[in-house]
């Protein structure tokens, strides 16, 4: 018999990237007393990863939760940007309601579109929040009026687009009912919640039963699971048996079990349908599995992600370099692949094949930025490997088997003057003009454009708008596949000997391009150095020392007029690499490099290329 549990809410926040979930939430741990009055802490709390911090993003969903008036409100914070949609697809599964940020300036943006629509189709109540009202040029009004639209277009029932709203700045942690009537604190913010959200439907009395919505690991106790208790107790200590979407059983035993409380779990002897619950004592558990009574037959519903769009292919380095930099035995093909196929159990949206050869494996995500934190979580683990360029996975269309490439939906937020080279950018990739509006000195822009043309975009587009330009893409669906995407405009620069680059050599050197090295580094032939001035690769000798002679030359005389060198990050990269390059990843360095490293089998590879090219024309 199913009953209502009136002491625990269970609430995702969800929204835009950098429209405020972190900050706000910050703001309710604190006002929950969660820490000492005079306890000094660091801004974004939940943001404990260092590539979040660094990025200024949520990458994984963050489990926490407070006490309010008795009553326990269980908070999931969900990334915001399009990448990480399978990390929102699976906290929804564990939540009754979510709390809907929206920016007070900006609106309802591309992500706010993409979590709402995921929220809806659960049948979630949504609370939406209007944030950051105090900037300037805030649109209070427009904004809610956008959000309302939004409901209506995402065909929300009558029921959800009658959503209640709480007007809040997270940052000073201050809410209210109305926007211009501000309370001390965010006591309406917490009222609203425990009146709208509903309380769990829980069937107590039934066998227990949980699906594992994320995964986590404990050096002293081993692999953990997390999900939220759908029927049934879970005891410490109790047998169970774990059931995989596709009907395996496993028997087992809960070791431990914990509740989320604050920042930090607790460990609890039982806990009961409704909860929110880390376990562990259970080896090789996947997302989607359910733990469960003995008694208990099926499984629950699979948690079902969106398919991925791009991949790369991930191999163990073959580059000159390879084994200096990295852990010892930490570059195998063996190390490589376990690390690989680890990580598709926690990240439902990566998927990991074995490739062409025993030490390739293809590695397909959301897009590149989802691939980019993979590359750089596995490098800062200590891990050394190389990369290919990114590519789109096509897919045929089963009626008439035309092949389908990936589109995107691309809104592009730019200053007035900088619209002109973003429309001829756009327009060079295909880009479907959908809407164009402009507010304040802004152009606001939305396309369709293929995923295929937007990969190596994002830096070409910041260099365009002189970095002040935003540009933010979801998914849109799949489309007949449209002519070729625009080359690089330049050509690398690549050693052609090894040994250490000398000032002398580059100083001679820079009018052919601008270069990634400085004097000293090591470099081997094939490995990209620079970018060319022109569209074709040029081989140049960045070791070639100056004659002695009998006379001492000035210290500064060889680097003097020396450009310093462009440091590229591991997203520029990705990004500038060509087709017929690799990234050389190690825990110290970045290399870019050709897939053949021989100079003179390059070129007969060239060629050779170039003739087959003639005769299929």
């Amino acid at each position: 018999m199913a009953q209502t549990r009136d002491d625990i809410r269970n609430i995702a926040i969800i929204a835009h990237v950098d429209h405020g979930k972190t900050t706000l939430v910050d703001g309710m741990l604190k006002q929950a007393h969660v820490f000492r009055e005079n306890q000094t802490t660091e801004d974004r709390i939940l943001d404990s990863n260092a590539l979040e911090r660094e990025r200024g993003i949520t990458i994984l969903a963050k489990n926490t939760a407070i006490e309010w008036n008795n009553i326990k409100i269980n908070i999931v914070d969900t990334p915001g940007h399009a990448d990480f949609g399978g990390e929102v697809e699976r906290v929804l599964n564990m939540v009754d309601g979510a709390l809907l940020l929206i920016d007070a300036v900006e609106g309802p943006m591309p992500q706010t579109r993409f979590v709402l629509r995921k929220a809806l189709e659960l049948g979630l109540r949504i609370v939406v929040v209007i944030n950051k009202i105090d900037r300037p040029h805030a649109r209070v009004e427009e904004a809610l009026n956008e959000t309302f639209d939004l409901f209506i277009e995402l065909g929300a029932t009558d029921e959800q687009a009658n959503f209640p709203v709480v007007y809040a700045i997270g940052l000073t942690g201050v809410a209210g009912y109305q926007a211009d009537q501000l309370a001390d604190d965010l006591t309406p913010l917490f009222e609203t919640i425990v009146k709208e959200i509903p309380a769990p439907l829980v069937e107590t009395d039934a066998p227990a039963q949980l699906l594992v919505t994320t995964l986590d690991y404990d050096n002293y106790k081993g692999q953990i699971g997390v999900g939220r208790v759908h029927a049934g107790t879970f005891k410490r200590g109790m047998p169970v048996v774990r059931i995989t979407p596709d009907g395996e059983r496993i028997n087992g035993r809960v070791e431990y079990l914990f509740t989320y409380l604050n920042l930090s779990r607790q460990e609890v002897d039982e806990a009961r349908a409704g909860d929110i619950i880390a376990f562990g004592g259970i080896e090789n558990l996947n997302i989607s599995d359910t733990i469960a009574d003995p008694s208990v037959e099926h499984p629950l519903p699979s948690i079902r992600v969106e398919a991925p769009t791009v991949r790369m292919t991930f191999g163990v380095n073959t580059s000159p370099m390879a084994g200096k930099e990295g852990k010892s035995g930490w570059g195998t093909s063996r190390r490589l692949r376990e690390r690989l196929y680890n990580e598709t159990r926690s990240n439902v949206a990566l998927r990991v094949e074995d490739g062409s050869s025993p030490e390739k494996f293809i590695v397909s995500g959301r897009g590149e930025l989802h691939l980019g934190i993979l590359i750089e979580t596995m490098r800062r683990e200590g891990y050394e490997f190389e990369v290919s360029k990114p590519e789109v996975i096509f897919q045929e269309d089963p009626e008439t088997g035309e092949l389908l490439e990936p589109i995107e939906e691309v809104h592009i937020e730019v200053a007035d003057d900088s619209a002109g080279p973003v429309f001829e950018m756009m327009g060079a990739r295909r880009g479907e003009l959908l809407n164009m509006t402009s507010e304040n000195g802004t152009t606001y822009l939305t396309y369709l454009v293929p995923t295929r043309f937007l990969i190596g975009f994002q830096s070409q587009f910041m260099r365009a708008t002189s970095g002040m330009g935003q540009l933010h893409t979801l998914h849109h669906g799949y489309d007949v596949v449209k002519g070729m995407p625009p080359q690089r405009q330049f050509g690398s620069l690549v050693a052609d000997q090894p040994g250490v680059a000398t000032a002398y050599a580059l100083v001679n050197l820079q009018a052919r391009g601008t270069f990634f090295i400085s004097p000293g580094v090591e470099v081997y032939e094939g490995m990209v150095v620079g970018e060319h001035i022109r569209s074709e690769d040029l081989s140049v000798n960045v070791t070639r020392a100056k004659h002695l002679t009998n006379f001492r030359a000035k210290p500064s005389e060889t680097t003097d007029g020396l450009t310093p060198p462009r440091n590229l990050s591991l997203d520029d990269f990705i990004e500038f690499m060509a087709e017929d390059e690799l990234l050389e990843v190690t825990p110290s360095s970045l290399r870019l490099r050709k897939r053949i490293l021989n100079t003179e089998q390059r070129l007969k590879a060239a060629k050779a290329a170039k003739k087959a090219a003639g005769v299929s024309s």
